[in-house]
């Protein structure tokens, strides 16, 4: 006997094709709506709080820088003012936001694979008709732009509710405290974290243990961008001037010193050499004899030394943001496509 093979019907062969993208998007959406909503709230509830602060801060400046004569000493007692009000309360929320990026990448993108991998729930989505690469792909890509737009939007707000210290001279745009929360350092920076969590969600297979992992590769990252990397972005100019902008007593210059040296001759001098020379005149040296105010530097270049300073001056902040946004798409690019590699290439 002989079977008759029966030609498949039409609908048979539209249940072979591959789910439609717009289908695993909704999945997406329903299995990570909740972490989305985390991120709004979170981000959403800062943003308020930064617009009230903000009109407040900026109706307080207002008021401050148009007092004049801006050198009497009235002026300068309202500007203090303004600043011991409002500067700790600035410290502290950049200080908070510099973790928000660490915290996305840990509780959204570490768990968006390894919970599904920790609980073995990706074998049946692998059955599904769509594929363990572009089910990976589905996850992760849109979860990223969605995070990172987000931060974009945010480092906006932000660049305006601190624009007044700014222009107070009570901080500079290259200094690590807010570079990376302004421009599109801040979202390139959660879009990195995002990233960082996805791959140690694969690789971890667990959800605790990718976040703790997520957290730490995340903080030796940025350490290392702002301690090591940022400064050398582009050679770094130097001046002998005994006033460079941007120097401490320089108040309202926007440089970033990235060190400082005497020498004498030509040759480095020792802090110990420069304590002896200012024995010579105490009522110039600082703390510890360390030089800390103009009279001391006119003093030793009466004698000789010269002061060395190697700084970014402040018009590098725009070519800083796109290289730094640059390195970090870079990064973020090659750690979604080596999760997908290593997604398609290991065993279940």
């Amino acid at each position: 006997m002989t079977a008759l093979r029966v030609p498949a019907r039409p609908e048979q062969d539209a249940s072979l094709r591959p789910v439609p993208w717009r289908r695993m998007a909704w999945v997406t959406w329903r299995q990570h709506r909740f972490a989305l909503a985390g991120v709004a709230a979170l981000l959403g509830a800062l943003a308020v709080y930064l617009w009230l602060a903000g009109l407040r801060v900026h109706h307080a400046w207002t008021a401050a820088a148009a007092c004049r004569p801006a050198s009497s000493d009235a002026c300068g007692n309202l500007i203090g003012g303004f600043l011991a009000t409002y500067w700790p309360t600035a410290q502290l929320i950049a200080a908070l936001l510099l973790t928000a990026p660490a915290l996305i990448g840990a509780f959204v993108g570490a768990p968006v694979l390894a919970r599904e991998l920790e609980t073995g729930t990706f074998r049946f989505a692998w059955t599904q008709g769509f594929g363990r690469w572009r089910w990976t792909l589905a996850k992760l890509v849109p979860l990223a732009i969605t995070v990172a737009a987000a931060a974009g939007v945010f480092s906006v707000l932000f660049s305006w509710y601190f624009q007044p210290f700014f222009a107070a001279g009570q901080q500079i745009p290259l200094a690590p405290a807010v570079f990376g929360l302004r421009g599109v350092a801040f979202a390139a920076w959660t879009l990195a974290a995002f990233a960082i969590g996805g791959l140690a969600g694969l690789l971890i297979r667990r959800v605790v243990p990718a976040i703790a992992a997520t957290l730490a590769a995340y903080t030796g990252l940025a350490l290392a961008a702002g301690l090591y990397l940022r400064q050398h972005y582009l050679t770094p100019l130097l001046t002998s001037n005994p006033n460079p902008p941007g120097s401490p007593w320089m108040i309202g210059q926007s440089a970033w010193i990235v060190s400082q040296w005497w020498t004498k001759g030509g040759k480095p001098i020792s802090q110990s050499v420069l304590s002896q020379v200012l024995q010579g005149a105490p009522q110039l040296a600082g703390k510890g004899g360390v030089p800390q105010s103009p009279n001391v530097t006119q003093y030793l270049n009466q004698h000789g030394y010269t002061l060395w300073t190697s700084y970014q001056p402040g018009s590098r902040f725009w070519p800083f943001q796109w290289i730094e946004g640059g390195w970090l798409l870079a990064l973020s690019v090659l750690l979604i496509a080596a999760t997908v590699w290593l997604v398609r290439r290991r065993a279940a």
